[in-house]
């Protein structure tokens, strides 16, 4: 990315975290995935993304320490690494299921959806220019669908009818009357996400949604 160490060290639109606590959440997380992969090609039981929380949250603390020179060299490797063990899903059955956390189970293949959803919105953290509304329209989809899957039965969450500008309709939050929101697909995934916006959208008067991570 061509920061300074500065720059990796300044804030990121998540609140507590800088540009290098998401850089290293960012290779954490591929890491986990490739294990994940690699354990479903090799027809074992695929580990859960992370040990703990805990764990999770320390090796990211840890890892923001370092320079900008580490920080890449760790992105770089890791998304190699990953992408290496996506390539060899492509054998995999459709239908194979996998957890990835106690309440997170997904299809097998499609963990490299997931990615994409997990890149394209902390790179809208990293706070460099992008924004929801500039992410290319594939990413902006993927990232939709990901989040709506998270927020399904989240009981926290209010009652919510998502339709988006390309056609995706779906319905999340706790039970009773679902509120209609309407808008594109990058503008209503960075407000279900908890990242603001809804000059795009309607609908969204009264309702407060969860920050994802």
């Amino acid at each position: 990315m061509g920061l300074s160490d500065e720059e990796w060290q300044a804030p990121s639109r998540l609140a507590g975290w800088t540009r290098a606590h998401i850089a290293t959440h960012i290779a954490r997380n591929a890491e986990a995935l490739e294990a994940v992969a690699k354990a479903i090609v090799a027809g074992h039981k695929a580990p859960r993304l992370y040990p703990s929380d805990e764990i999770r949250d320390r090796d990211i603390e840890r890892g923001s320490e370092r320079d900008g020179v580490e920080l890449q060299i760790d992105l770089d490797t890791t998304a190699g690494s990953l992408n290496a063990a996506f390539d060899s899903l492509d054998d995999v059955e459709p239908g194979t299921a996998v957890w990835l956390t106690d309440d997170i189970r997904v299809d097998a293949t499609d963990l490299p959806a997931l990615r994409l959803a997990e890149i394209a919105l902390h790179h809208i953290d990293l706070d460099l220019g992008m924004t929801v509304d500039e992410l290319p329209d594939v990413a902006a989809r993927t990232l939709l669908e990901w989040v709506c899957f998270r927020l399904r039965d989240r009981s926290e969450v209010p009652a919510i009818r998502v339709v988006s500008d390309s056609g995706l309709i779906d319905r999340i939050g706790g039970v009773g009357f679902a509120t209609t929101v309407h808008g594109p697909d990058g503008a209503l995934a960075g407000w279900l996400s908890g990242r603001g916006g809804t000059a795009r959208l309607t609908g969204t008067d009264q309702l407060v949604v969860p920050m994802l991570i």
